[in-house]
């Protein structure tokens, strides 16, 4: 470029994602506005779990998962109240928009990928009448619940031996009865509304 030649700025780069239902859904500065559990639901059921490396003639989906770990949240605190158990249910909304990364990547990612997670997590939660940032009980309680749910996936369909699994996930003490099945994504979708219902997610 020649000296005093003057530039035009490049317009910014698009950070918002269109929905099926037809929100635009902006990623740096989500709305709750724009937040609609079919679209939550829909996303979920066909991203999955496990990058996919799973057993089955279906992908273990995060709608499936997120459903396990309701029931499971369910099982070791049987009169938690229903809005945690949807904040349960809840917990990997975030990802509808952007995608269930392993662990490991998202530790080399840092902490803007956390950042762009947490502000979705909150917009969803107001979204659906919760608190935007959960009571820290609440979090540690879906969090033992989570690592069941991991550890259940892990070796049902992901593979690992139960002594590679207790030794990163840790032998849980309930949960181990569960069978899981992987579902269509259409199945997967419906079984997810209809937990969000039950549980008492707002209609509108």
């Amino acid at each position: 470029m020649k000296p005093g030649k003057s530039t035009k700025s490049s317009p910014p780069a698009r950070a918002w994602q269109r929905m099926l239902s037809g929100r635009r859904l902006d990623l740096l500065d989500p709305s709750p506005l724009d937040i609609e559990i079919e679209d939550i639901a829909h996303g979920l059921s066909r991203v999955a779990r496990w990058n996919g490396q799973t057993e089955g003639r279906w992908p273990y989906s995060v709608a499936e998962h997120s459903i396990l770990v309701e029931n499971l949240i369910h099982r070791l605190y049987p009169d938690l109240a229903l809005k945690w158990r949807l904040a349960a249910l809840l917990h990997d909304s975030a990802e509808y928009v952007i995608g269930d990364m392993i662990t490991p990547f998202k530790s080399i990612i840092g902490s803007d990928y956390k950042t762009v997670e947490r502000r979705l997590e909150e917009a969803v939660h107001v979204r659906f009448g919760l608190p935007a940032a959960l009571p820290a009980d609440t979090v540690k309680k879906i969090k033992r619940a989570d690592k069941i749910a991991a550890y259940l996936e892990a070796t049902q369909l992901a593979g690992f031996s139960l002594p590679e699994a207790n030794k990163i996930f840790g032998k849980p003490k309930a949960g181990l009865d569960v069978v899981i099945e992987p579902i269509s994504p259409t199945a997967a979708k419906q079984a997810y509304i209809k937990r969000f219902r039950i549980l008492g997610g707002p209609s509108t």
